[in-house]
């Protein structure tokens, strides 16, 4: 039996329809080279070691985990990563799909990760936290709409697909789940630098309630601030606007 871990947000995927169903998901795409992040007890592994000309490679940060792994999918081998997630490198040295059924208390690290390997994801497949999900698909005007919204749309098109039941998790957690899934633009949003949208996009939401004006002036010249685009507030302004305005900051 093997052990759950509250510290690293495991549940485990009991519900072998919902599995199923993200594979099916998955395979919508095609792809050669995969990457399970957080494996766990092996509900998605089961399935994905079985996908004919796909190479498999498995994340996992839990010792007991990456043992069973080995032990119940000998013909993973080299192939199961014993690492941190967060602390990983590129597992691949061309472009790979990722797919997880993602630890709750990492799992808008693990998207900041995904951004980070934007230039070789094909797609992502992944099952959040249902508020998590909804805060990634978000879009301008929403109450939830914010930073990981706005940080991972200006590289992702971002699909809510479905709902889970905690009822589908051994033990059940307190929340629902969601799976979504990303596919990079095909035209990238033009923006001045990645660092620029990350300060501006963090700096207009840190003061949410606050208009533009008052939330991000240290970021621009007086005269810039006298657009009336900064008579909006951050959650009224578009992925492509908050792009726009990094070329108008002062560095």
């Amino acid at each position: 039996m093997l052990q759950l871990k509250k510290s690293l947000g495991q549940h485990f995927l009991k519900d072998e329809s919902v599995s199923r169903r993200i594979i099916e998901v998955l395979q919508q795409r095609p792809f050669k080279n995969l990457v399970e992040i957080g494996p766990g007890g092996g509900a998605l592994t089961k399935y994905l070691t079985g996908l004919p000309g796909v190479h498999l490679k498995c994340i996992e940060i839990d010792d007991e985990k990456v043992r069973f792994l080995g032990n119940t999918f000998p013909g993973l081998g080299n192939n199961i990563i014993h690492a941190d997630i967060l602390k990983t490198s590129v597992p691949f040295n061309e472009n790979f799909t990722i797919v997880g059924n993602f630890p709750y208390n990492i799992s808008t690290q693990i998207i900041f990760k995904i951004i980070e390997w934007k230039m070789w994801v094909e797609v992502m497949v992944g099952m959040f936290q249902k508020e998590v999900a909804e805060r990634i698909a978000a879009k301008e005007g929403s109450k939830i709409y914010g930073v990981t919204s706005v940080l991972v749309q200006a590289f992702f098109s971002v699909e809510y697909l479905f709902e889970v039941s905690e009822h589908a998790f051994n033990p059940p957690p307190k929340v629902k789940s969601a799976v979504i899934r990303m596919i990079p633009l095909e035209t990238p949003v033009n923006m001045k630098s990645e660092k620029a949208l990350r300060l501006l996009v963090k700096t207009a939401f840190n003061q949410r309630r606050k208009t533009l004006r008052n939330a991000v002036k240290s970021l621009f010249i007086y005269e810039e601030l006298t657009d009336e685009i900064f008579n909006k507030r951050a959650e009224e302004l578009s992925v492509q606007q908050f792009a726009e305005l990094t070329f108008r900051m002062k560095q």
